[in-house]
């Protein structure tokens, strides 16, 4: 059976322009301006169009180089209206299954209702919609406006159920704590750049494997029915989860493009046809909610601020945004659209604004998505009004509750499959950037790695470690994410010194292609 293509668009690059590059902007059709139709062999049904500005822009002299598509203001792609809802579909199905994982991970650790799973579910996608149309369309001082797409990181899960767990902290205390981080990052955004050099692939790549690592627990959990299900390890629920894994992992290796880089929602979505097969799944709650409703502000309360874990996740926000630089870095080779100094702050100020936002609206820190980034080299569309309908597509998405108690409704032994699957592609991805670190030549970097891993698995294989350290140090000692950022951090610079910015730009590079890489 032949398989879709994946959505593509011909990439026309201005190899031969003089002249420098601007920062920003993005065509649009003005007088002059015609539609082209693709060359045979694209990729993209036939019928689709790209926008040709050559009637709107003086010709070139003969034999002077190649006529670029767009006004010089604008070296990207643009794409025919027609094709933005698909391209943007695109993206959105790509980041689904990552996007509603954390808001599942914490409402469930805290025990919350499925109704309020449901909102945090709905709130992401309402708040993913919103950092992702500021980070892509841009704000006066704010928004890289590159094809980006936003979502929740993973690095904030074990801090943030650490403070919700915690009976004198609690989910108004995570808000608190979102809420500041995000105004942090909006005030350290120009000063990121001075702080690469104390993030060098052997620090995050150590920091990423220790995410993937700590998040495994909960996939594996998840795989066995959840923790407190009285039926916990149930062959049923082992059978669905592996019929998931061995779903994702035949799409993986025989799908190829956007069909291959949704492999887990589909996964996800053929589990959870199974899981109704054997009377797993309930559809009361989903019959019950509304299908439309808006996203309220403080839904569960006014936020609380507490110092401890309002620095617990300023911690997290550094290492974010670091993630975001090469992200962004990397997203500018891409699309042939250079990232300047002020530019980047552009962006890493919608980070802080998004993760603002996030708080306010009840969900968490966001960062750029590296499998959007991966899927604009896949499609050849650099357009970043591809991602701004994808955004306005996760924002409509926030406010159909249904579609949120669907997702509340996926039997935790589906997202088991899916779990394993996800976290265990971060852990890779961490591991895939150790994989580029000098250890034969400077036998520090084993250290570094060895005791900053050790100091990550402690709140993972000894939950009681801490339990005699203050009681307001929780959030912070309880996050083997964090406990691992801090020692690789120091040990770095005890063994390795501070590198310079040069390198060390380079490095997030680098470290950004190998993380969009899977």
């Amino acid at each position: 059976m032949r398989r879709p293509p994946v959505v593509r668009l011909e990439q026309h690059r201005a190899a031969h322009l003089s002249g420098p590059h601007p920062s920003h902007g993005h065509p649009t059709a003005g007088a002059g301006t015609r539609f082209a139709p693709l060359s045979p062999g694209s990729g993209f049904d036939r019928g689709a169009w790209v926008m040709d500005d050559r009637a709107a822009n003086a010709a070139p002299a003969a034999g002077t180089g190649p006529v670029p598509l767009g006004p010089p203001t604008a070296p990207v792609t643009a794409v025919h209206p027609a094709a933005l809802g698909l391209l943007g579909l695109q993206h959105v199905l790509v980041m689904y299954a990552g996007a509603v994982a954390v808001p599942l991970i914490v409402g469930r650790a805290l025990k919350l209702s499925p109704e309020d799973i449901a909102i945090l579910v709905s709130a992401d996608l309402f708040a993913c919609g919103i950092a992702t149309l500021i980070q892509s369309w841009g704000l006066p001082g704010i928004g890289i406006r590159m094809p980006v797409m936003m979502g929740v990181t993973f690095a904030s899960v074990t801090p943030m159920i650490a403070m919700g767990t915690n009976p004198d902290l609690g989910l108004t205390t995570i808000y608190g704590s979102v809420i500041a981080a995000g105004l942090f990052g909006l005030a350290v955004a120009p000063l990121i750049g001075r702080l690469l050099p104390l993030f060098p692939p052997v620090v995050t790549g150590t920091i990423i494997l220790v995410i993937g690592i700590s998040l495994m627990r909960v996939g594996v959990n998840w795989a066995a029915g959840g923790l407190g299900n009285p039926n916990y390890g149930a062959p049923l629920y082992l059978a669905i989860s592996a019929f998931v894994l061995c779903v994702i992992l035949a799409i993986t290796r025989f799908a190829t493009g956007f069909l291959a880089s949704a492999s887990v929602l589909v996964g996800i979505v053929a589990g959870m046809v199974v899981a109704a097969m054997f009377g797993l799944v309930d559809m009361s709650k989903v019959a019950a909610a509304p299908w439309l409703d808006i996203v309220r502000p403080f839904h569960f309360g006014w936020p609380t601020f507490d110092l401890v874990s309002a620095i617990t996740l300023c911690i997290v926000m550094i290492v974010v945004m670091i993630e975001s630089t090469g992200m962004f870095l990397a997203l500018s080779e891409i699309t042939a659209d250079p990232v300047g100094e002020e530019r980047l702050t552009r962006g890493l100020r919608a980070d802080g604004l998004g993760t603002l936002v996030g708080g306010i609206f009840n969900t968490f820190p966001y960062t750029s998505f590296s499998q959007n980034i991966g899927l604009v080299g896949v499609t050849g569309v650099r357009s970043r009004l591809v991602t701004v309908v994808g955004g306005t597509i996760m924002l409509v998405l926030g406010l159909i509750p249904k579609l949120a108690a669907l997702v509340e409704a996926v039997p935790q032994c589906v997202l088991g499959g899916a779990g394993l699957v996800m976290f265990g592609m971060v852990g890779a991805t961490g591991a895939r950037i150790l994989g580029g670190v000098d250890f034969a030549g400077n036998r520090y970097n084993l250290f570094i790695v060895a005791v900053s891993v050790g100091f990550g698995m402690i709140p993972l294989v000894a939950p009681a470690f801490f339990k005699q350290m203050p009681h307001t140090l929780h959030p912070l000692l309880e996050s083997g994410i964090l406990l691992a950022a801090i020692a690789a951090v120091g040990l770095n610079l005890f063994f390795n010194g501070l590198g310079s910015a040069a390198e060390a730009r380079d490095a997030a590079l680098r470290q950004a292609k190998t993380a969009e890489a899977h």
